[in-house]
């Protein structure tokens, strides 16, 4: 079974604890510290296997946790880091946040292989913790706890140009004559039950991706029948191709089931009633010329007329009106512009997992360098990337947003003055 819509709960490494030791030795007397570091915990990291096309790989495994960090050791041993988990998703992937819904990361573009979720930083040993008024501490930093997160996968294809209508319109054949796609096709409802890829090759010109959207019907954007998992694959296509069955075989009105599907759309996300639509008059097969004239005249005075969009009679089983119409296409793509469908990030979970209401405090030592410590700080650099610009940038906000740059100027720090935070230095720039 098809699966493009998945629930999981990922969990980072625990950073491994430093150590307490002393370097014992023969005719060495007063050693020293030598307890070593922990290792840091892995890291959960997604990354794009286009070899992929559905996310059943999650279907039967819920969790998925990283390898904690190794406990630091004596003689200035370090702990090694936990095993990282690349977990593979099918190209189109986004990842939100579950509580929120919020998009954490769109797995496409150059978004290939992602960090979501880092493991904790290692404690550090007490051999850091040495001073000229205390050479043999007795303590040393515990390592950073796991985090865990909840986050749905949703596989949104990409395609440029999708094809919507209600079931048994024709929509599958029409997709296996203009591509190399070979989707299934029978003549009862939701026949489809996946969304089916195809390349289209145009003379003099370049191709392009079309994907067959699972037929929709009234009451899908609120989740009828298999509403919400077909919808969710126009949110990338950048033309659609509203088939419709011109004949009425099932009795249906096309102009009332073009308003019908338009209004699910609108509905479901305002942004998909905007995307530019092209009009496919199917079946006209099983017409007389009468009948076609009648019906195509009708929808033209209905919507392109009244709202621009073309209307093209079409037979997908006899190819009749088919070129025009996808070379048509070609040139709605072209005028578009080549620019792909992606979803900004939403949620960084670095950042709002780091978040404390837990103590710090502002000092100056005796070295005169400004000391900001305390577990909300130890908290947020346990957890912030430094090396990364938006790690930093947040870094930069959280002093900010939490007075800690306003303690900072009350006791008089100023320009190029040394800030330390945890065996961190930083200089002072407003």
């Amino acid at each position: 079974m098809f699966a493009d819509r998945a629930k999981i709960i990922i969990k980072s490494g625990k950073g491994g604890d430093g150590c307490v030791s002393f370097r014992r030795e023969l005719f060495v007397p007063a050693g020293g510290p030598d307890g070593g570091d922990g290792g840091r915990g892995g890291d959960i990291i997604f990354e794009v296997d286009k070899g992929l096309n559905t996310l059943n790989a999650f279907k039967h495994k819920r969790k998925f946790s990283a390898g904690s960090g190794e406990n630091g050791s004596g003689k200035r041993c370090h702990g090694s880091d936990g095993e990282d988990i690349v977990l593979k998703v099918p190209e189109g992937t986004v990842i939100k946040e579950a509580l929120t819904g919020k998009v954490i990361v769109d797995m496409s573009g150059d978004n290939m292989k992602v960090t979501v979720l880092r493991g904790g930083n290692g404690g550090k040993g007490n051999q850091h913790y040495a001073t000229p008024t205390m050479q043999a501490p007795k303590y040393a930093q515990p390592g950073q706890p796991a985090r865990e997160l909840e986050v749905i996968l949703e596989l949104k294809v990409i395609a440029d140009v999708g094809l919507v209508g209600f079931p048994n319109v024709g929509k599958s054949t029409f997709l296996s004559v203009v591509s190399n796609a070979q989707p299934k096709i029978a003549d009862y409802h939701f026949t489809t039950l996946n969304p089916n890829l195809g390349v289209v090759y145009l003379e003099d010109t370049d191709g392009f991706v079309i994907a067959d959207i699972p037929g929709l019907i009234e009451g899908a954007s609120q989740g009828v029948g298999l509403g919400h998992e077909f919808l969710r694959h126009v949110e990338r296509t950048r033309v659609l191709i509203h088939i419709v069955d011109a004949a009425s075989v099932e009795g249906r009105d096309p102009i009332n089931d073009i308003k019908a599907i338009n209004s699910e759309l609108f509905a479901y996300d305002p942004k998909l009633a905007t995307k530019p639509q092209v009009i496919a008059a199917n079946k006209i097969d099983c017409m007389s010329d009468v009948e076609i004239e009648t019906v195509i005249e009708l929808l033209k005075e209905e919507f392109e007329e009244k709202e621009g969009i073309k209307v093209f009679p079409i037979s997908a089983v006899s190819k009749k009106g088919v070129k025009e119409l996808l070379y048509y296409v070609k040139h709605m793509l072209d005028e578009i512009g080549e620019e792909p469908v992606t979803f900004e990030t939403e949620y960084e979970p670095e950042q709002a997992l780091a978040i404390s209401n837990e103590p710090y405090t502002v000092s100056v030592n005796e070295d005169g360098e400004y000391v900001v410590e305390g577990p909300r700080i130890e908290r947020m650099l346990g957890y912030t990337n430094l090396e990364s610009e938006k790690g930093f940038t947040f870094f930069q906000q959280f002093l900010k947003d939490n007075g800690i740059l306003e303690e900072l100027e009350k006791l008089g720090i100023g320009e190029g003055d040394t800030v330390r935070m945890y065996g961190l230095t930083f200089d002072y720039y407003k």
